[in-house]
C-alpha cells in the first residue's frame, strides 16, 4: 500500500493540535488504500503542546513526535521533520488550522495522477487585508528579481513525492528557503488553490523579525540582483558626485568673487554618500551572512526525544 507521511511543525499550539489531529485522521480514513504516519515536531514549546502530543501518540499508532532540545526557528525545524519522513509522498501542513486538512484526499489523487508536487496556493485569505496585500506584493517583487519562475501566494502547504524530498536533501542547505527549492526543482507540479481561513485560537509565533528573516532569505536565495544594484548605485552616486563637483568648480571659476557655496552642500553630500555606503554594506552583509551560515554546516535541530518511532 502507498505510504504517506504528514508533517506538522508546531510551537505553542496546544489549543489547536487535537483538532488538527482529528481532522487529519478523518481525512485519511477516506483513503483506505493508503497507510500513513503523522509526524509532529515540537520546537520546544513553552506550553503543554508536547504533553498533549505524547498522550495522542499513546492512542494513535500513526502519530510520531519529535521534541527539539530548544527552539531552532521556523525554518530549520520543519526541514528536519521533512527529512525524517519515510513516506512515498510527504504532506506539509501547519498546526494553526490555516491549512485545511480536508484537502489531503484531493492532493493524494493528483499525486497518483503523476504529479510530483501538489502545491497549494492561497486564492484568498481571511487574515488582515493589509498583511495579505503585503505578502502578495512581496511575492511579486521576488518574482521580478528571481532568475527562476517562483510560486505566488505559497506558504509550503502541499504534497511532495519522494523524488522531491531527496532532491531537497541534495541541496544540503543548513538554512533552507523551502519555497524557493520547490520552484527550482521544477518537477511536474499541480497548483491547487484554496481559501485560507483565519487563525481561530492562539497567537502566531511569527513576529516581525521572523517575517523579515523569511523575506530576506527568499530574496538572497533566488536572486543576485541586489548585489548588482549595489554596483549600479555606487556607479550612479559616483557620477552624480563628479557632476556636482564639476558644476561647482565651473560656477566658482566664472563667479569667483560672488559665489560662496558654504558648508551645506558638503554636509548633504557626505550624508548622501554615507547612506549609499550603509545600504550597500547591509545588502552585501545579508549575502555574507548566508555564506557564513552555510559554511558552519550546523544540524537543523538537536532532538531531545522521540515518541512513536
Amino acid at each position: 500500500m502507498p505510504y504517506v507521511s504528514i508533517i506538522t511543525p508546531c510551537y505553542n499550539e496546544a489549543l489547536n493540535i487535537e483538532e488538527l489531529h482529528a481532522r487529519v485522521a478523518a481525512a485519511m480514513q477516506k483513503m483506505p488504500d493508503y497507510t500513513y504516519e503523522h509526524i509532529f515536531i515540537d520546537n520546544a514549546s513553552t506550553d503543554y503542546t508536547a504533553a498533549i502530543l505524547k498522550r495522542i501518540a499513546t492512542t494513535d499508532k500513526h502519530v510520531k513526535l519529535i521534541v527539539n532540545a530548544r527552539n531552532f526557528g521556523h525554518i530549520r525545524s520543519p526541514m528536519h521533520a521533512l527529512l525524517q519522513a519515510k513516506g512515498d509522498a510527504v504532506i506539509s501542513i501547519v498546526a494553526d488550522l490555516q491549512d485545511p486538512p480536508e484537502m489531503i484526499p484531493a492532493m493524494i489523487e493528483k499525486w497518483q495522477e503523476g504529479y510530483a508536487m501538489v502545491v497549494c496556493t492561497k486564492r484568498s485569505s481571511e487574515e488582515d487585508p493589509m498583511m495579505f496585500w503585503l505578502r502578495k506584493t512581496y511575492y511579486a517583487m521576488v518574482e521580478k528579481l528571481s532568475s527562476i519562475t517562483t510560486i505566488q501566494n505559497f506558504t509550503g502547504f502541499g504534497l511532495y513525492d519522494r523524488k522531491v524530498v531527496e532532491a531537497v536533501r541534495a541541496f544540503d542547505d543548513p538554512y533552507p528557503y523551502f519555497r524557493g527549492m520547490v520552484a527550482e526543482i521544477g518537477l511536474p507540479t499541480y497548483f491547487m488553490p484554496y481559501d485560507q481561513p483565519v487563525r481561530r485560537r492562539g497567537i502566531t509565533s511569527n513576529n516581525f523579525y521572523a517575517l523579515y528573516d523569511m523575506a530576506m532569505l527568499g530574496i538572497i536565495n533566488l536572486s543576485k540582483v541586489p548585489l548588482r544594484l549595489v554596483t549600479a548605485l555606487g556607479f550612479i552616486s559616483a557620477c552624480l558626485s563628479l557632476l556636482a563637483g564639476l558644476s561647482y568648480l565651473g560656477y566658482k571659476i566664472i563667479y569667483w568673487h560672488q559665489f560662496n557655496a558654504g558648508i551645506a552642500p558638503l554636509v548633504i553630500g557626505l550624508f548622501f554618500l554615507g547612506s549609499v555606503q550603509l545600504v550597500s554594506l547591509g545588502i552585501i552583509g545579508e549575502y555574507v551572512g548566508a555564506i557564513h551560515t552555510h559554511v558552519q554546516k550546523r544540524p537543523y535541530v538537536i532532538e531531545r526525544e522521540r515518541v512513536g518511532f
